[in-house]
């Protein structure tokens, strides 16, 4: 039976994250960021907002806890991190409450993202006790050689706030499982989450210091003095391709390693051969996951001429039909955009497309009331030159575009900067193996519409980002390789 949780109810309450900045252990209290419900435009709390001082605590936290943690048995981490899952588990129905209170998606997507995000935290307890190393012979035949993996260091996480669980378990987790300290900066406007985690981590065991996490409006100040510090020797950030570009230069004045996961412009491939229900199946999938607010989102439908219509009146017929409301209300389907902005963002790429010439078939303005609400929208006959074919929509609107032959599809699919994700539906798994090889991105989904997966490598190609999370490579992310010339 499933938990029937209120606000005000263990973790689902707001309030119970808003005790201050956690530094050190400790939380240290402070003011000045309101986060607001995007499903009401309401305040929820209001959370530190944390200064340079503040920052540079926190990496004296993280280096006054690295000498203990780098000790640390594999073992020993890895069942810190188990027990983290565990208790994320146990409070899955009020993290979701709690996330859909801050950041206004469904209930159902909440859900999904907490038992996602807590997968991070199981998969890398058990990759902590399998770090790899090398021992082979020089080929001179002069010495051994022998490669082992310490940890990189202290490392500075920023988290979006589209999946705010996710995204921070995701860093969290390889980061702890390889020996090195944490600051967290999740975004201002889902800072809850974050906190909810860290007091999480507290009761699994996590040590003082080894997990800080700071919330402020100074993000540029902030980070650039944490970047500056030597005592910082990794930079792991998801966001905008735009402020990664920022952050790279910032870096590399300290020759920080980065990882960077940025902006998507995932194209949807729908060839004449492919089955068409699976096909919208997936189509509703690759969408409307977090009502489109994702990186891994479909932006671009290219479907091929023979089942274009078909597709499209399909695809309407499926997103005409979602419930759109407020996140926290069981039968939404459809939460809110999560600022007043994305929904001005949104509304002007659809209403430029419509100017150019591209048809409406469902959705196409902003709903009324109090809550950021934009109602699936689907589009055809997009020019490929309007803006939305190439920017990050981060929204519930599916544009639609006719392609003929396998070759346009791929040059299509390959006209963007970004190189995150595409999806190909094809009956022909050579056709579509071929198709997602001539395809520039870090990864491919045929015949299914959700990729993500803890225990696969995520990232992307081109200006979507450098490394890669999850996965047996994720956590060499966090690791430095050091060799060693032995004589014996």
């Amino acid at each position: 039976m499933t938990q029937t949780t209120t606000l005000g109810q263990g973790y689902a309450d707001p309030a119970l994250h808003a005790q201050g900045l956690y530094i050190a252990g400790n939380w240290r209290p402070g003011s000045g960021i309101p986060v607001i419900n995007p499903s009401t435009a309401e305040v929820l709390a209001d959370v530190p907002d944390a200064s340079v001082a503040d920052a540079l605590r926190a990496v004296d936290a993280a280096e006054a806890a690295a000498a203990n943690w780098r000790a640390t048995p594999a073992r020993q981490r890895a069942e810190i991190l188990r027990r983290w899952f565990q208790l994320m588990t146990d409070h899955a129905e009020e993290l979701a409450y709690l996330i859909s209170l801050e950041n206004g998606k469904a209930l159902t997507d909440a859900r999904g993202e907490v038992a996602y995000a807590a997968e991070f935290f199981r998969w890398y307890a058990e990759e902590a006790v399998r770090i790899p190393g090398e021992f082979r012979h020089a080929p001179s035949g002069a010495n051994h050689i022998l490669v082992d993996h310490d940890p990189i260091g202290i490392a500075v996480l920023i988290t979006p706030w589209n999946f705010p669980a996710a995204m921070a378990t995701r860093k969290i987790g390889p980061a702890l499982a390889a020996g090195c300290t944490v600051i967290l900066k999740p975004a201002s406007e889902t800072p809850l989450t974050a906190y909810a985690m860290a007091r999480l981590g507290a009761q699994a065991g996590v040590p003082p210091g080894v997990v800080n996490v700071l919330t402020t409006t100074q993000p540029a100040a902030v980070t650039n003095a944490m970047l500056a510090d030597p005592r910082v020797r990794k930079l792991s950030f998801t966001g905008s391709t735009a402020v990664g570009r920022t952050l790279l230069a910032v870096a590399a004045q300290t020759v920080v390693s980065c990882s960077m996961e940025l902006g998507g412009n995932a194209p949807f491939l729908v060839f004449d051969d492919a089955d068409l229900p699976a096909a919208l199946d997936g189509a509703m999938i690759a969408k409307m996951r977090n009502a489109g607010e994702a990186c891994t989102a479909a932006n671009r439908f290219y479907v091929q001429a023979g089942i274009h219509d078909a597709f499209v009146a399909g695809l309407t017929e499926r997103m005409a039909a979602l419930q759109v409301g407020p996140g926290i209300k069981a039968q939404t389907q459809v939460g809110p955009m999560i600022t007043k902005n994305a929904v001005s963002k949104i509304d002007h790429l659809v209403s430029s497309a419509i100017a150019q010439g591209a048809r409406l078939h469902t959705g196409g303005k902003p709903l009324p009331g109090n809550g950021y609400f934009y109602p699936p929208t689907v589009l055809d006959n997009v020019p490929t030159d309007a803006d939305m074919a190439h920017a990050e929509v981060f929204g519930p609107v599916a544009a639609v575009y006719r392609f003929e032959t396998e070759a346009q599809a791929i040059a299509l699919a390959n006209d963007t900067e970004y190189g995150l994700a595409a999806y190909v539906y094809s009956g022909d798994l050579s056709r579509a193996l071929r198709v997602g090889k001539g395809i520039e991105a870090g990864m491919i989904a045929i015949n299914r519409g959700l990729m993500s997966d803890p225990a696969a490598p995520f990232g992307g190609a081109k200006q979507s980002g450098l490394g890669r999370e999850g996965g047996v490579t994720g956590i060499l992310e966090f690791m430095e390789p050091k060799y060693y010339a032995v004589d014996f």
